[in-house]
């Protein structure tokens, strides 16, 4: 085919019968644009007047014409790539003059784009969506992209991870006219972004971003990210002293003028911290005013989670957030950090300055993050703080490069945040996969991790309040960073979960756990166990291979205590509920000055376990089952026992007296040691144990009150006693119970004054009662038995 050669490389068919190259196809033109086909066939880029090769201008020389601006609106030409765009000479360009180019190196190269000439453009040249002709110098003139809002890194003749990609995107990223950022290849990236625009998205599409040779980090600073989308501070504040108090719930804030305010701005509010603590603050989030009450009231878009008292000080400063701005798929490989060996103390100074991370959100709203896989990252994958409003999706995090210096290796971690939805995400050998603080109204969904002694579920106790996690697997722990943070939860709601341990013993308010499951770990201490906080609890269909314990460090719930359908392993000298001891003034170790419903559970593999406190245990077809010839012993200092149904298998409460005796939470203010038991409800315990006995007192300062009904007792061997009552005082009474085989064990108890000992209605089989005390008008135990 001939061909007649244009300046510059432009071409044009001399064969009539064949398309001439200049004048290209429609859906070229429109694949240049990232458009798809027939569907902008509309688009007002390619007007009906438009020609191309399927129809041709009629003078024969279209290219010329079009290059010189004769019949510009008519045709669009084509140069194979940009060293032959640059070269086209400017004198023979009319303003607005399109050409394609084929290629960024080569015609198909995947650099394809469609150009405009724009005479007076003196837009700086940025390799990709401007370029300045060759030798144009400060002159204007600049082929400039035309484009649909999709923009391409390939446009800037990057092509894999030889060239630093960070001049192209600041490129894309602050052109507002792009809203789609496209990776096609990977890529390098040697800076850390700061970007405080809204409405894009960057889609790396499943390809490698390295960080080789990227710039040191600022000091310990996860916010360092290759992306970082930050909203900005308008200048706007002003503070309020409370004049009422602001109810948990509410969604009316108190400020100083309200004049200050309008519906849709967004502002951050702080409350002043409490004194416990420099992070203890119940309100620190990123809102939106929904409307204007009065002149010092508002509302915003957030419902309190905690009730904030009158006279404390509350900070409003405007920001302007980002909004929109997203990231998708792309396999993150950070650089290496040399090891450290310490959690405090860096091996130099700009140790933790060297990692990478990919993406950092600060005031942001409606920002997501889908299909990051992560390794060798340092800091957060993932990092937000007063964000609202987002989802992180479909993300992994596999072998950090960090994970014991504090804030390494996570997946994600979201510090004062609100409706975060953050679902099918997993680690492997992370510190953690989801991490809160302060945050609210939040769910987790679906994540699992691996390797995790660390913690892949984490709250740090910085009054975070109504969180969601369900069918998720890994080590829980929350509220459990320090008193800095307040050490403070509420409203956690836990469904189908999997962990090695489930840790929540702090001041975790209506804690939640159904279907959970605590499974031993070789290896990890204290795998196998739940530790959680009786202030309101309610836990359902729960186990725990190797111990449950309870404690309660706060009394703020309104609900019952109810641990119901569960099944928990024990471990000898271990403690189901906290006593009072050295140590147990510490957060998370104190006693239980509560109620505890237990019911339809079953406690198994009991040698000698402690339930140390508690005010009022009720238990509801409940068993304690020991291990045969083993201790099988339950030491129990709960001031009110309540057994209905259920039982003892090869297993004896020691009733140890009631257990605050030294009133230390000021419950006790007369120093009362008393202990009841009550039992019916057809409960019925059997076997034997170490301490051979079901029922025991042996404390000399045990004052007791037994109330035996319904209940059967069988002893497995002559020496087992279903009760022994030594020293002490008591009353005692049993109507219409069963008992069979063993004996019973009254000694050194005199029964004088409000004590008696009586028993009634009950049915004997086989019965040593040798060590029955004498009857007086204070014991009576034959008449109305039957003693078989």
């Amino acid at each position: 085919m001939d061909k007649e050669q244009l300046p510059h490389g432009l071409e044009k068919d001399t064969n009539p019968q064949e398309i001439p190259s200049p004048s290209i196809s429609r859906r070229k033109v429109l694949k240049a644009l990232g458009m798809g086909g027939a569907l902008l066939a509309g688009s007002a880029a390619l007007r009906p007047g438009l020609v191309f090769a399927d129809n041709p201008d009629s003078s024969g020389n279209s290219d010329a014409a079009a290059l010189s601006g004769g019949n510009q609106a008519r045709s669009v030409l084509h140069v194979p790539n940009v060293k032959t765009l640059l070269e086209l000479p400017k004198g023979q360009l009319k303003d607005g003059v399109k050409v394609h180019v084929g290629g960024y190196y080569s015609d198909g190269d995947g650099g394809a784009k469609l150009v405009r000439w724009a005479a007076s453009s003196t837009k700086a040249d940025n390799g990709g969506t401007v370029h300045a002709p060759t030798g144009t110098g400060q002159q204007p003139g600049r082929w400039e992209t035309v484009h649909n809002g999709v923009a391409d890194f390939r446009w800037f003749g990057l092509f894999g991870a030889d060239k630093n990609a960070d001049a192209a995107l600041d490129a894309m990223v602050n052109d507002a006219s792009i809203h789609r950022i496209e990776a096609h290849t990977d890529l390098n990236f040697a800076k850390r972004h700061i970007f405080h625009r809204s409405g894009v998205e960057i889609d790396f599409h499943g390809h490698t971003i390295t960080t080789e040779g990227i710039e040191l980090n600022t000091r310990d600073n996860p916010f360092g990210a290759v992306l970082f989308f930050q909203g900005t501070a308008t200048g706007e504040t002003q503070t309020v002293t409370l004049s009422t108090d602001l109810a948990e719930g509410t969604d009316v804030l108190e400020v100083a003028n309200a004049s200050a305010f309008q519906v849709e701005d967004w502002w951050h509010v702080q409350v002043k911290n409490l004194p416990q603590g420099s992070a203890q603050r119940e309100l620190d989030y990123l809102l939106k005013v929904t409307e204007i009450i009065d002149g010092t009231h508002i509302r915003v878009n957030y419902k309190l989670g905690w009730a904030i008292a009158s006279g404390r000080q509350v900070t409003y400063r405007k920001m302007a957030p980002v909004f929109r701005c997203n990231v998708r798929n792309m396999r993150f490989v950070g650089i290496a950090v040399p090891p450290n060996g310490s959690t405090n103390q860096r091996p130099f100074d700009t140790w933790d300055q060297i990692g990478s991370n990919p993406v950092a959100y600060e005031f942001a709203v409606e920002c997501d993050v889908s299909g990051i896989r992560a390794t060798k990252v340092f800091w957060p994958v993932i990092m937000r703080r007063y964000c609202s409003h987002y989802v992180t999706e479909r993300c992994e995090l596999i072998n950090p490069e960090e994970r014991d210096w504090g804030g390494t290796g996570y997946l994600t971690q979201q510090i004062n945040v609100l409706y975060g939805h953050v679902r099918d995400c997993n680690t492997s050998n992370a510190r953690h996969l989801n991490d809160f603080t302060c945050a609210a109204y939040c769910l987790v969904e679906n994540c699992h991790g691996d390797g995790d002694d660390y913690g892949p579920f984490v709250t740090h106790g910085q009054f975070e309040h109504d969180l969601f996690y369900i069918g998720n697997s890994g080590l829980l722990s929350f509220a459990n960073s320090g008193t800095t943070w307040g050490d403070s939860a509420k409203r956690i709601t836990v469904k189908k979960h999997i962990a090695s341990r489930i840790v929540a013993n702090k001041r975790l308010t209506d804690l939640t756990l159904e279907d959970c499951h605590a499974v031993i770990k070789e290896g990890l201490s204290n795998s196998g166990s739940i530790w959680v906080n009786v202030d309101g609890l309610n836990m359902r269909g729960c186990t725990a291979e190797a111990m449950i314990t309870l404690s309660k460090g706060s009394s703020r719930s309104k609900r019952k205590n109810i641990l119901d359908s569960c099944g928990f392993g024990m471990l000898k000298g271990y403690e189901i509920a906290r006593p009072i001891r050295k140590g147990t003034e510490s957060v998370g170790y104190t006693p239980i000055n509560g109620d505890l419903l237990i019911q339809n559970c079953e406690f198994y593999n009991v040698e000698e376990v402690n339930i140390g406190s508690i005010n009022r245990l009720t238990l509801i077809n409940t068993w304690f089952k020991g291990l045969p010839q083993t201790q099988g012993i339950i030491n129990i200092g709960s001031r009110e026992i309540v057994i209905s149904g259920g039982g003892l298998i090869d297993c004896g409460f020691v009733l140890t007296g009631a257990w605050d005796k030294t009133n230390r939470d000021g419950t006790n203010p007369e120093h009362k040691t008393d202990q009841s038991i009550t039992i019916g409800g057809g409960a019925v315990f059997s076997g034997t144990n170490g301490e051979k006995a079901f029922l025991k007192s042996i404390d000399p300062t045990n004052v007791i009150r037994w109330s035996l009904g319904d209940y059967t007792s069988k002893s497995s061997d002559p020496d087992t006693a279903h009760f022994h009552i030594q020293g002490g005082r008591h009353q005692f009474k049993a109507v219409g119970s069963s008992y069979i085989g063993g004996k019973y064990v009254i000694l050194e108890s005199s029964f004088s004054r409000d004590q008696y000992f009586f028993m009634t209605s009950c049915i004997e089989q086989n019965v040593i009662r040798a060590l029955l005390p004498a009857e007086t008008e204070r014991v009576k135990h034959t008449e109305g038995n039957m003693i078989l």
